[in-house]
């Protein structure tokens, strides 16, 4: 079984305690692990007065981190009374990919959680939300949680793809499955299996056509393939035959329905990006945070 070792949080620079605080607590105190929450806080006001005189803005900014670590140190002192190991940092940085990216990096994290951030859709016509970015870019397990209902999941669904070949998704079907059961049976909760039957790869290009438009034949050797596969996992990981699902449809639409129709907690989902022309197999993770039903769970092949 997996192992949950230490695990980041990235907490909003405004000092509020979010849904994040309390799942990343849950999970910490679920899986025994070590719990790290930093803050990147950063006033422009506070940085541009400094160029005039330094000194006295230096002051300024310190006491204002330090109200900020403060606050910080807080919510730390009642995770700890919990039992857990919790340390805290406040960093004078903006809160940009790359500064996250390099303090996660850092932190050799298992664990990254954050808060989402709702972004409109006219927004994002014109840039990538950082969470998005985030998907893409974090080199680890990533959770974006969205709200606080059950801190402590008590439904977790693992969306696993069995459209492409194994070899291009490097084993992430069993890496979706490893985090979803560990969690499941650290945090007590009920494991569903779900994968949506709409999609097959042809030869051997990195294209896939939806299985509709295939020969009758075709289609059902296909569809038998998938489905043989799908019960193979799911007896190699334990997963009860109440709990398998096997769907047809878009992948980001099924699996949003099904999530808020049966009220999942969070959804465990894989993503692979390749670099220059290749496309993002797996964007489903990406078009399923617009409108995420549940706090979703994002899982990278092994680099």
């Amino acid at each position: 079984m997996l192992k949950l070792k230490r695990i980041l949080l990235i907490a909003p620079a405004e000092m509020t305690r979010t849904p994040a605080f309390d799942r990343a607590q849950a999970l910490a105190c679920a899986t025994g692990a070590m719990l790290h929450i930093v803050a990147f806080d950063y006033v422009q006001t506070l940085a541009v007065a400094g160029l005039f005189d330094h000194d006295a803005m230096a002051q300024a900014r310190e006491g204002y981190l330090q109200v900020h670590r403060h606050w910080l140190e807080q919510q730390a002192r009642f995770q700890r009374c919990a039992g857990l190991q919790v340390s805290t940092e406040v960093v004078w940085a903006k809160s940009t990919l790359a500064h996250m990216l390099s303090y996660v990096n850092d932190f050799h994290a298992d664990l990254v959680i954050k808060d989402t951030h709702y972004v409109p859709a006219l927004n994002r016509a014109f840039h990538r939300p950082l969470d998005w970015l985030l998907l893409r870019d974090c080199p680890g397990h990533l959770h974006l949680v969205t709200e606080s209902r059950h801190p402590k999941p008590l439904k977790i669904l693992a969306t696993i793809d069995l459209s492409h070949l194994e070899d291009m998704t490097q084993g992430l079907n069993d890496r979706i499955l490893d985090l979803a059961s560990t969690l499941a049976a650290t945090c007590g909760a009920a494991l569903h299996l779900l994968n949506v039957n709409n999609w097959s790869v042809m030869g051997d290009a990195a294209m896939s056509v939806p299985t509709r438009s295939l020969d009758s034949s075709l289609r059902d050797a296909v569809n038998d393939a998938q489905q043989e596969a799908f019960e193979a996992l799911a007896e190699r990981y334990g997963i009860e035959s109440k709990c398998r699902h096997l769907l047809t449809g878009i992948p980001h639409k099924v699996i949003g329905l099904f999530a808020q129709q049966n009220a999942f907690d969070m959804v465990v989902i894989g993503t692979v990006y390749h670099h220059g022309l290749d496309k993002f197999i797996g964007s489903t993770a990406e078009t399923l945070l617009n409108n995420a039903p549940c706090s979703l769970m994002i899982v990278k092949p092994l680099p």
